[in-house]
């Protein structure tokens, strides 16, 4: 029994430091971490203070060989994996990789929706925890990204916008999304993941 002791100490000490929420750094997944087959579902709810719900559905995302290559299912579009990982050039990126515990970085985004309105994003994101999180889809380890800032668009909309996004390595995506846009509250939650054995 008193040879067992310094190896259970060394097993506490090794499993106290993997559950830092400190010392964990993550990069940006790359093509060889996705497998043929493996999916993602997300539920989703949109509802403002008034209780309209103005978006209540599911999503779901899944692995496929498209042109001799992986790709990835998101709605009516296929999107080829290596498209996906390619490292975001910009200045003010949705992550800036690596994600660690404290990291603070600028995120605007500009966009043009389907009936040609144009908006833009400006956040300030922290990452403010590394630590279990438990999601209808399981428990998982996971960053807490936190944005705040504006939203505004070319009708003249300009409302106050805070995300907070919980992004889990090991299925190289977001279980969780809870977002709080003027009088708009969203969420959305992975509900499964499975891929190949």
């Amino acid at each position: 029994m008193k040879n067992l002791f310094p190896v259970v100490l060394a097993l506490l000490v090794l499993s106290a430091c993997n559950d830092s929420t400190t010392s964990s750094s993550t990069n940006q997944p790359t093509l060889s971490d996705y497998q043929l087959g493996e999916k993602w579902v997300w539920k989703y709810k949109g509802v403002t203070t008034e209780g309209e719900v103005r978006s209540d559905g599911t999503d779901t995302r899944e692995i496929v060989r498209f042109d001799g290559s992986l790709a990835m299912t998101i709605g009516k579009d296929t999107i080829p994996v290596a498209e996906i990982v390619k490292p975001e050039e910009s200045e003010t990126p949705k992550y800036d990789w690596p994600l660690e515990v404290g990291k603070k970085w600028k995120y605007e985004n500009s966009w043009t929706s389907q009936d040609g309105t144009t908006g833009n994003q400006s956040q300030d994101a922290e990452v403010l925890s590394y630590q279990e999180e438990t999601v209808e889809a399981g428990t998982y380890m996971a960053y807490t990204i936190k944005y705040t800032g504006k939203i505004t668009n070319s009708r003249g909309y300009s409302a106050n916008e805070t995300e907070v996004w919980l992004y889990a390595p090991a299925v190289k995506n977001f279980i969780k999304l809870t977002q709080d846009q003027g009088d708009f509250h969203y969420v959305e939650e992975l509900i499964e993941y499975s891929k190949p054995n």
